[in-house]
């Protein structure tokens, strides 16, 4: 992540701009972009009803981090020093 007072660096030959927090500069836009883009696992999470069937659809799948008290995300777990339990031995 990068800065205001140092918003850019290069790396192998490619300048990166990674300052925290820019889609707060432009809220309504950075609103509807969000929501356009996550409206239609709402939709299918809601059409699906039961974790089983959204397990079954390889998008939502990929979104379960925890399931019955256990995290199921690998890098959840790491950024919390927690345990990961696989998925599927919890169905």
């Amino acid at each position: 992540m990068t800065t205001h007072a140092e918003p850019i660096y290069e790396e192998e030959g490619i300048v990166h701009y990674c300052v925290a927090n820019m889609p707060g500069a432009v809220p309504h836009t950075s609103t509807l972009a969000l929501t356009n883009a996550t409206l239609p696992y709402v939709v299918a999470i809601a059409a699906a009803g039961d974790v089983r069937r959204m397990a079954q659809d390889g998008a939502l799948r990929g979104g379960i981090n925890t399931y019955a008290g256990h995290i199921t995300n690998e890098q959840v777990a790491l950024a919390f020093g927690l345990p990961c339990e696989r998925f599927d031995g919890l169905l």
